[in-house]
């Protein structure tokens, strides 16, 4: 179960406070897409998300798209937001995210897995020590599948939360009640 016990659970990618991690020395982001910088359903991307990668980039983060999407919408907001990128990553595969920490040229150690889901980029990015920063979902839309590992996520989070591996808040943050 540690295994899928996030670092830090949050509501957007817009909540990161990019000064702790840099206290913590993560410097290299390693972002999911789908449902984390663009509705699942969306062929765009809001400004305000462009605009965080932006900033991040400003702050001296290196930042990579990782995620399970198909090469050509991957490579479509990579050009776009200007980075790298690893499509059709497999996660929770360790392989997706060694990739993605070869393009950021960077040690795993300075390197923070974002994503919308447990079991693919927490447990993903825990499996290789990385930072996990586990947020919440942009949309309700998802395929069949996800949705329902959203109620084991649920379950597990509630879980996480009676042993006392995440703070109550958690569970707040992750019904959008933060």
């Amino acid at each position: 179960m540690r295994l899928l016990v996030p670092d830090q659970v949050l509501g957007s990618v817009l909540d990161i406070d990019f000064e702790y991690l840099k206290e913590k020395n993560l410097l290299g982001l390693l972002v999911d897409i789908d449902n984390t910088l663009v509705r699942w359903e969306k062929s765009s991307i809001d400004p305000k998300f462009v605009q965080w990668v932006g900033e991040a980039k400003d702050e001296g983060f290196r930042v990579c798209l990782v995620s399970n999407a198909l090469e050509k919408r991957v490579q479509f907001f990579a050009e776009l937001l200007h980075i790298p990128a690893v499509a059709r990553a497999w996660k929770p595969s360790q392989r997706a995210f060694l990739r993605g920490i070869h393009k950021l040229e960077m040690d795993k150690e300075q390197i923070a897995v974002v994503g919308d889901q447990l079991f693919t980029d927490v447990f993903g990015g825990n499996r290789l020590g990385l930072y996990t920063i586990l947020i919440n979902p942009l949309s309700s839309q998802e395929l069949k599948t996800t949705k329902f590992m959203r109620k084991l996520e649920k379950r597990m989070i509630e879980r996480m939360v009676r042993q006392g591996f995440l703070d109550p808040t958690a569970i707040q943050i992750r019904n959008g009640e933060e």
